[in-house]
């Protein structure tokens, strides 16, 4: 293959990577006018060429795409939380989306790559992304994140390990403990998920 068919190849790739962005933010219904004006951006961004994914750690470019997963047990009404290293915060698992990679398959990498299980879609939104936030990052190279927040289903007790490197700790909280939480430990949009996912729970 030479030069000139495998760019035109990558460009076809990023294309349909765009397009496949384009209806994942489509399919998702604003919470709130913050979920509603981080949607409109997130379109634009996408939209407007700009590189989507991050290729040099930690801010390069300087807003890139990440999928966050919310691990929910859906019996217990928990889902977990971890005590991320860098952030120095209580974040749900995630990663960035690397070039040409489907943000649902960030997912399933993530998964095993840090709570060593495999990625099972929640009831609440299958392999659709729930909810979508744009964060600038915390410390050192500082950044902007733009996050599509999956929601997983998992027994508590089948998560006994996880990636000590990123993570000190793990716990897993009930809807109304995680609003209990102090706002400035959490992700800065943690309640306002967690909000959106019990008004969508059954009954």
């Amino acid at each position: 293959m030479n030069a000139v068919n495998a760019t035109g190849a990558s460009d076809d790739r990023d294309q349909f990577l765009r397009a496949r962005l384009a209806s994942l933010l489509e399919g998702v219904r604003p919470w709130d006018e913050q979920e509603r004006a981080h949607l409109a951006e997130a379109v634009e961004w996408v939209a407007g060429g700009a590189p989507l994914h991050r290729v040099r750690k930690p801010d390069v470019p300087p807003v890139h795409l990440v999928s966050y997963f919310v691990v929910l047990d859906e019996k217990r009404g928990e889902l977990l939380l971890v005590a991320h290293r860098k952030a120095g915060l209580w974040l749900p698992s995630g990663g960035h989306v690397e070039p040409m990679e489907d943000p649902w398959d960030t997912v399933v990498r993530e998964c095993r790559e840090e709570l060593f299980i495999d990625a099972v879609p929640s009831m609440v939104a299958g392999r659709q992304p729930f909810f979508l936030t744009i964060t600038q990052t915390r410390g050192q190279g500082r950044h902007t994140d733009v996050s599509l927040w999956y929601v997983l289903r998992a027994d508590a007790g089948s998560v006994v390990i996880f990636d000590e490197d990123e993570f000190s700790a793990i716990k897993w909280l009930s809807l109304s403990q995680v609003l209990a939480e102090p706002g400035d430990t959490l992700d800065p949009h943690m309640h306002r998920f967690t909000r959106k996912l019990m008004a969508a729970q059954p009954g």
